[in-house]
């Protein structure tokens, strides 16, 4: 089969039946398209005639280039070869796989950043009103504040935010979240968020939603078309410089946070980790060094013997 065939082949069990995300397809998309220019310059356009020689020269290659590709880089384009070729391989498409060798990159595992909890609050209140006090005609800034109190409250990601319908809030104290996979869990939703999706509900989301086609996405835009993740990342970018917060802030950093918080609060481990909705508790487990480096900060500083 001519490999880009093939690709499209991929990409569309991927989508389709995996179940896997614009993001993640497209990026799989980006590293393919390179993999497969690569192999055309030495002459190959066909599944049949790709070899391990090949692979394992493609990858050394890349890991070459300069400047050097960052390791999480990598082990990605990595990846979305050896998926493409366990694929065809599985479907019969090819006679074996020639990516068996090939080993990834460890990506170097980076802390991550938390804001405080004062940092979070700042954050949140330039965002827009509180519900109570809130005036007429505050669409932005209570949808806004809607939107921030729900991506602390429930460590979700934006890509899992934006998607949500009004449906997903029907029990009220809990969202039924849709993670990568298509993997539903179900997340409590404290009270400072609830209040603040509240307003956004009955004060708010009725009149966007007569300014664009009927949709039952929970956040809409001004001109009521669904909210997108872009659009999300502004609103806490304008929020974080409405704060103060000279540090960068993402979406990703209200994850971490949440994650945090609820370690240095005392939450097991593998609580957060059905929270956050990761398969495997290993991925959690990032967040209990920052916990640590909490914990030994307090005490080096209270023990009267620790220095």
């Amino acid at each position: 089969m001519r490999l880009p065939r093939a690709v499209d082949a991929y990409l569309r069990h991927s989508s389709l039946e995996r179940g896997l995300s614009e993001h993640t397809v497209a990026a799989y998309r980006r590293d393919l398209a390179g993999y497969v220019e690569w192999l055309a310059g030495h002459g190959v356009d066909d599944t049949d005639e790709v070899t391990d020689a090949l692979v394992t020269e493609f990858a050394a290659e890349r890991a070459s280039a300069q400047p050097p590709p960052a390791a999480s880089s990598l082990a990605r384009l990595q990846s979305s070869v050896r998926g493409l070729h366990r694929f065809l391989a599985r479907e019969g498409i090819s006679d074996d796989d020639p990516s068996g060798r090939l080993r990834p990159p460890k990506a170097a595992r980076r802390l991550p950043k938390a804001l405080t909890i004062d940092q979070v609050s700042q954050l949140i209140d330039a965002s827009g009103p509180a519900p109570e006090d809130a005036a007429p005609g505050e669409v932005a800034g209570i949808r806004d504040r809607a939107l921030l109190e729900l991506l602390y409250a429930t460590g979700a990601r934006v890509s899992e935010i934006v998607q949500l319908d009004v449906d997903d809030l029907a029990h009220g104290d809990v969202l039924r979240v849709r993670g990568k996979g298509s993997k539903e869990r179900i997340v409590p939703v404290g009270s400072f968020a609830r209040r603040a999706v509240e307003a956004y509900l009955t004060r708010v989301r009725p009149e966007l939603a007569r300014r664009g086609p009927a949709t039952p996405r929970l956040f809409l835009g001004m001109r009521g078309a669904p909210l997108s993740r872009q659009s999300a990342w502004l609103v806490l970018q304008q929020a974080a410089d409405r704060a103060g917060l000279t540090a960068h802030v993402s979406p990703h950093t209200l994850r971490h946070s949440f994650a945090t918080h609820l370690l240095q609060g005392g939450a097991d481990v593998r609580v957060v980790q059905e929270l956050l909705g990761h398969a495997s508790v290993s991925t959690t487990q990032i967040y209990t060094h920052v916990s640590v480096d909490a914990l030994r900060d307090v005490y080096a500083t209270s023990h009267p013997r620790a220095r």
